[in-house]
């Protein structure tokens, strides 16, 4: 990575306790939409690309998914030399990836739009899950919130010219992108094909065990998953939703209202701080 890239990305400030990124991200609420966002960043079609040919999704979703999640935490969690680290290794790490898709288009991983829809996902999850799983963002919160992730992009090497500059011109942005932009690919269908049938988190854990827990998982997760698309994109990617579908997913996001009411909201970032603990042990 030129050193004028790395200077440059060491100056833009990571987000600090207390402020509202740092207090919204890790929401636990979050994690039920994961599921959500990888489909949404994989039907880009240079990220679903890229998951096609470097990836190991399919052979290990597990450690890949705990490898992203550590990733997303040091970020936002780990304070600036680990966020700043972190944003450096990912640089290095895709900017090697490149190829020739299913259809014959050249990608590259570090496309900056594709990095910029990747980034944009990651904006738009958390205000979606305290949608659907609360009482949503507060509208005074918004706007601070847009402006601490777009710090979080530009430490990940977006450019200033990459990012829309406020919220209204974010979602604008963000529609876009799904009306005209995704598309149903190969890693698409390999993520779907994974919901539907979760791997064993261990190998070693007995089939009686993990069938029935995995029968649950991928009730609520294509439910979570599907439920929160924009409609437009659940035609484009062939995904029916019925009403009692609907209603189902209501029920089950009442629930989680109900029980995440309980937890006091520090703790509900307890997941995203023990992350971010672990990813910065690894580190040294």
């Amino acid at each position: 990575m030129p050193a004028a890239r790395v200077e440059e990305i060491a100056r833009i400030r990571a987000p600090r306790r207390g402020e509202v990124v740092w207090r919204r991200f890790g929401d636990i609420r979050g994690t039920l939409m994961a599921p959500h966002l990888l489909l949404l960043q994989v039907a880009h079609p240079v990220v679903g690309a890229g998951v096609a040919d470097h990836s190991n999704f399919r052979a290990e979703p597990w450690p890949r998914l705990i490898r992203t999640l550590l990733s997303l935490t040091t970020v936002v969690y780990g304070g600036q030399e680990a966020a700043t680290a972190e944003a450096r290794r990912l640089l290095r790490m895709h900017a090697g990836m490149k190829g020739t898709d299913a259809t014959g288009r050249p990608y590259r991983a570090l496309d900056p739009e594709a990095y910029h829809w990747v980034h944009a996902t990651l904006v738009k999850g958390p205000v979606d899950a305290l949608t659907v799983f609360g009482k949503g963002m507060p509208a005074d919160e918004l706007e601070e919130y847009y402006r601490g992730m777009r710090d979080v992009g530009r430490v990940w090497g977006l450019k200033e010219r990459h990012l829309p500059p406020d919220w209204p011109s974010f979602l604008a942005y963000y529609d876009d992108m799904v009306t005209h932009r995704l598309e149903y690919n190969a890693s698409v269908r390999d993520v779907l094909a994974e919901l539907a049938h979760p791997a064993k988190p261990f190998r070693r854990l007995p089939d009686p065990l993990w069938n029935p827990v995995a029968r649950l998982v991928a009730h609520y997760a294509l439910l979570v998953t599907v439920g929160t698309l924009p409609p437009v994109l659940r035609e484009r990617l062939h995904l029916s939703w019925s009403p009692r579908q609907e209603r189902a997913l209501r029920r089950f996001a009442r629930a989680v209202r109900v029980l995440t009411a309980l937890v006091p909201p520090p703790l509900r970032l307890t997941l995203a701080l023990v992350l971010a603990r672990r990813a910065a042990g690894r580190a040294t």
